[in-house]
């Protein structure tokens, strides 16, 4: 396994190193770290493997857009490309273009957010294929490929019911006569499922239906359909090509069952402060949550600002999240601040908790699910609000990626 962070904290004669002590890699990486934030890129594998035998005979694509849920996109695309991922998925042409900076030119690269007309030229230089959900979007498309000769390729988006992007049925049937004639251009057609985390919401049936109808009249053209959850649907859901994003990255695709994918992150922050209350005093902003008992607190150093949500709080009426020290479960204490929280160990031992030591926010039995839950938001918000102040590690079986995205050790 190696541990990937700062390319400076552990590098030899300026290249990385296989050989570098783990274990001193580490200290380097997090010595001066207020928070550290673990990305196993073995798990990020291994899931994607998993949903892509799930897929058999689908191509299974790599959704690696918002940095990778927050995972980071350089590193990510490498370790998918490297485990056999053709095919990848992000959000907008600024992404595009840093991930066709790390993927060979073999690679597809789709962008969600559609096309521009002044945009043209950036997707020809990097070879990045718009996702068009416009009859405006494909008139724009169009010109600029017969004015510059580019043959790129694009993908259709056709709106199903999700109500958001996409071509209406009855736009999507106006262009199949451009499909027959040949020679258009267009080398997927898609859509996205609205409802596909609750398995017998009626909208995925409905979804499928109309999708497969308009698919069908897209002669030769593959068709993709499905997100991660949609994978879990079934076979009829899969089509051509799937697009898995939070799957890949720990975040349960069929919330009504046990998760099948394998952790990927796990974060910590340091104690800055041990401290004592006594009965009947208040902790926090606005005084919310009172002492019951003469109470011991460790003020943990992650707050809002590093994507630890405020809904997170306790207050005198309500249980808030945990966080684990020394190996137990302890709740939150009072309002999350912006840099800050303060957690009650009182019913640990004397000395179990200490200024320097780390608490886990994430990992040890605390999923990301779990804590989206007490935010009262999903595992994706939670992932992509990871802060920039957390020292990155990246654990992998394989030889450290050179250009592993660098950590960013808090102050």
């Amino acid at each position: 396994m190696n541990i990937v962070s700062d390319p400076k904290s552990i590098t030899a004669g300026g290249l990385l190193s296989s050989e570098v002590n783990q274990a001193a890699a580490l200290a380097a990486a997090t010595a001066a770290a207020n928070g550290v934030l673990t990305i196993d890129l073995d798990a990020i594998v291994a899931n994607w493997r998993k949903l892509e035998k799930s897929a058999v005979p689908a191509e299974c694509a790599g959704v690696i857009k918002a940095d990778a849920y927050g995972c980071g996109a350089d590193a990510v695309a490498r370790a998918l490309a490297a485990a056999g991922c053709k095919t990848f998925f992000v959000a907008t042409l600024d992404e595009a273009r840093a991930a066709r900076a790390i993927l060979l030119a073999a690679a597809t690269i789709y962008v969600l957010d559609g096309f521009f007309q002044n945009c043209g030229e950036a997707f020809a230089k990097i070879d990045c294929k718009p996702v068009i959900g416009d009859l405006n979007e494909l008139a724009e498309w169009d010109v600029f490929c017969r004015r510059s000769g580019w043959a790129g390729g694009a993908a259709i988006h056709i709106d199903t019911g999700m109500n958001r992007l996409g071509l209406t049925l009855g736009e999507a049937q106006g262009i199949i006569p451009r499909i027959n004639a040949g020679d258009h251009g267009i080398t997927l057609v898609m859509s996205h499922l609205a409802c596909a985390e609750s398995l017998n919401h009626p909208l995925n049936a409905r979804q499928l239906a109309a999708f497969r109808d308009i698919a069908s009249l897209f002669s030769g053209v593959p068709a993709s359909l499905s997100n991660s959850s949609g994978i879990f649907l079934g076979s009829q859901f899969q089509f051509d090509l799937v697009r898995p994003g939070a799957a890949l990255y720990g975040i349960n695709p069929t919330p009504e069952a046990d998760n099948p994918m394998q952790s990927v992150v796990e974060l910590k922050a340091r104690i800055v402060q041990i401290r004592n209350v006594e009965k009947g005093e208040s902790v926090g902003y606005g005084g919310t949550w009172t002492a019951r008992r003469p109470t011991r607190l460790a003020i943990v150093s992650a707050g809002y600002a590093d994507g630890y949500f405020r809904a997170g709080s306790s207050n005198d009426g309500t249980r808030g999240a945990e966080v684990v020290i020394a190996g137990k479960r302890c709740p939150i204490a009072g309002r999350v601040s912006m840099d800050l929280i303060a957690v009650d160990v009182t019913d640990l031992e004397k000395n179990a908790a200490r200024r320097g030591h780390m608490a886990t926010l994430i990992g040890e039995g605390i999923t990301v699910d779990e804590l989206a839950h007490h935010f009262g938001t999903i595992g994706y918000e939670v992932m992509t609000s990871l802060g920039s102040r957390y020292a990155r590690i990246y654990k992998s079986g394989e030889a450290a990626p050179e250009t592993a995205s660098p950590a960013t050790a808090a102050g």
